[in-house]
């Protein structure tokens, strides 16, 4: 079964636990989010490895890392360095992406090295794969997508992104609506390059019982993806991306009925005045299920630093009601990112999630800021450090610029406000 037909059924599993001891929270709400559908818990049921995750109502905001090779670069010592530093900055999730080399492999090996839920969007091994044996994505079978799903799934992801609210009335509205960047997302291309080609409605869609009977076999948790996101800000919440919304409201309750965790998938590029009313439309369309965003970036034009203009909507997307945050990388728009990159787009989304978990008042964020209060009022720079989101990055700060005095750093030296109060009230 389903973490969620154990939850219906009242029995809590061995995950459910981990992630009820891990979020500080009990059982009963555990049962109750999975049960209503705004809780889920990431986990093939051909795979026990790690620690189980929990994303949804009541839970911290979780963090996804992109992995994957492109058809430039498939070096895939280099994808496992990124989750090497993946596993370091503490993501709490990673996606395959790959597109170029021996996805196969590529994917085997990750998950075989992660302990982390896994996630992937199979359209894009299905479309490559075809590509390489017929020349072109118009021969695309809708067998060969499910043979790549239950493929993924026999191997053991966790969860997987799949754009069935690309339909043919989706895309006749995107083409009504008028858009400056069209589609953007990979996926959502590959589906409505085949649409249009065959005049065949999307097999995700066509088929999705289908899906759900595969989904329901694994456990694997459907995230159903927005394949018509904004692709920048005079693009976003137009007729086109909230009549997929729509879609998918619709879907992730067919999913709910067949016993089927589901997540809704969301933008993009976003004005910062518009992120509230995104936030609010998925919970109301898709009453209240676990909304995954992309940032969302608040300008269009940060290309270096897309990472924090991630944060800064992740920030308040989190705070308006977002579940997961998907990270951007400063080489987001620009190429494939290095480990180092990885470890940025990491932290600076990590910020985001803390940021929004302080302002949604949960109490472990909360208890983490006291105790670095506290520790800075101490000067006890090793435990500052290990506090710290990055505490590989603030130990090497210091260590650039050590002080004359240990007790504090170069930014004020023997001026150090706290060191003075507190001498000074030692010697009242």
């Amino acid at each position: 079964m389903t973490q969620l037909e154990y939850a219906r059924k009242g029995v809590v599993t061995p995950e459910m636990e981990a992630v009820a001891r891990w979020e500080g929270v009990s059982t009963d709400h555990l049962l109750k989010g999975l049960v209503e559908g705004t809780v889920v818990i990431p986990a093939n049921n051909r795979r026990k490895k790690g620690r189980p995750l929990g994303i949804g109502k009541g839970l911290t905001i979780k963090v996804n890392a992109n992995l994957g090779t492109s058809s430039d670069q498939a070096d895939l010592d280099l994808e496992l360095e990124k989750l090497r530093v993946c596993l370091e900055a503490q993501a709490d999730t990673v996606m395959d992406l790959s597109t170029g080399g021996d996805l196969r492999t590529i994917l085997e090996t990750l998950i075989a090295h992660s302990p982390l839920p896994l996630g992937t969007v199979p359209i894009y091994q299905a479309v490559v794969e075809t590509v390489r044996e017929k020349g072109g994505i118009i021969h695309l079978t809708t067998d060969k997508i499910f043979e790549v799903i239950e493929h993924q799934a026999r191997a053991g992801v966790d969860f997987i992104t799949v754009h069935c609210g690309v339909t043919l009335a989706s895309l006749e509205r995107l083409q009504r609506q008028g858009r400056i960047t069209d589609i953007v997302s990979r996926g959502g291309a590959f589906l409505a390059t085949w649409m249009v080609y065959h005049e065949k409605e999307n097999p995700l869609y066509a088929e999705y019982g289908r899906l759900l009977e595969l989904a329901r076999e694994y456990d694997l948790t459907l995230s159903l993806g927005d394949g018509l996101r904004p692709g920048c800000l005079a693009d976003a919440t137009d007729r086109a991306q909230v009549q997929e919304l729509i879609f998918l409201g619709e879907l992730r309750q067919e999913a709910l009925k067949a016993g089927v965790q589901v997540m809704i998938e969301g933008p993009g590029h976003v004005p910062i005045h518009q992120i509230e009313a995104n936030i609010l439309l998925e919970k109301q369309l898709c009453q209240g299920a676990p909304f995954y965003v992309l940032g969302p970036l608040v300008t269009d034009i940060a290309a270096g630093y897309d990472h924090i203009a991630c944060a800064i909507g992740g920030a308040l997307a989190g705070l308006a009601g977002a579940d997961f945050l998907c990270y951007v990388t400063p080489s987001e728009h620009l190429k494939l990112p290095t480990p180092q990159d990885v470890r940025e787009g990491v932290i600076a989304a990590r910020i985001a999630a803390h940021a929004a978990d302080l302002a949604r008042g949960n109490p472990q964020a909360w208890e983490r800021d006291r105790q670095m209060a506290a520790a800075r009022k101490a000067l006890d720079w090793e435990r500052q450090i290990a506090l710290c989101l990055d505490p590989r990055k603030a130990a090497q700060m210091r260590a650039e610029s050590p002080p004359g005095e240990t007790e504090v750093c170069t930014m004020c030296g023997q001026f150090c406000a706290i060191k003075m109060v507190r001498d000074y009230l030692k010697k009242k």
